[in-house]
């Protein structure tokens, strides 16, 4: 697991705590090879004990084994049963840190997020950006089953109207 700020194009202070970013966790896991198999990017309200043993509590497996970079709040993973360990980055590259290569390198890939979203309000809409970056990520090796997911998601849901779309913006 890996704090991420997502940058927003406006300027402004950079890194975390910025107010031109979007604080989100990227969790990744991994084979017994060390290959990614499934990656979650989720939107917190901030990088606090709370908000991280919230998310937590809704994403991870008890007993699961959880890598972060050290930043304190992360420890608070152990609220939903996880077990910690932390390797302090200390301000090295991302290159120089190999326990940390594939979460540096999916997120490298969803940053061109901002490039096909720059007209939209990336903080608005983080979640849904997000979110179907990784349904595509995890998913990724079964592009052929994709049109018929679709075809079932669409035929499930039914027609929606067009203020119960826009409803959903509220909650992002």
């Amino acid at each position: 697991m890996t704090p991420i700020s997502a940058a927003n194009s406006a300027a402004g202070k950079a890194g975390r705590g910025s107010e031109n970013n979007v604080p989100l966790v990227a969790a990744l896991s991994l084979d017994d090879e060390g290959h990614p198999l499934r990656v979650k990017l989720t939107p917190v309200s901030g990088f606090t004990n709370k908000a991280i043993a919230d998310w937590a509590k809704a994403n991870l497996t008890p007993g699961c084994a959880v890598l972060s970079d050290g930043l304190a709040c992360f420890a608070a993973v152990t609220e939903a049963g996880c077990e910690h360990r932390a390797i302090i980055v200390g301000g090295r590259k991302p290159k120089d840190v190999p326990e940390f290569l594939w979460v540096n390198t999916i997120l490298g890939n969803q940053t061109s997020l901002g490039g096909a979203y720059h007209a939209f309000d990336f903080a608005k809409y983080a979640a849904r950006y997000l979110a179907a970056f990784a349904y595509r990520f995890n998913r990724r090796f079964q592009l052929n089953t994709l049109p018929k997911r679709l075809l079932v998601a669409a035929i499930a849901i039914g027609p929606r109207s067009d203020a119960w779309l826009r409803s959903a913006e509220a909650s992002c």
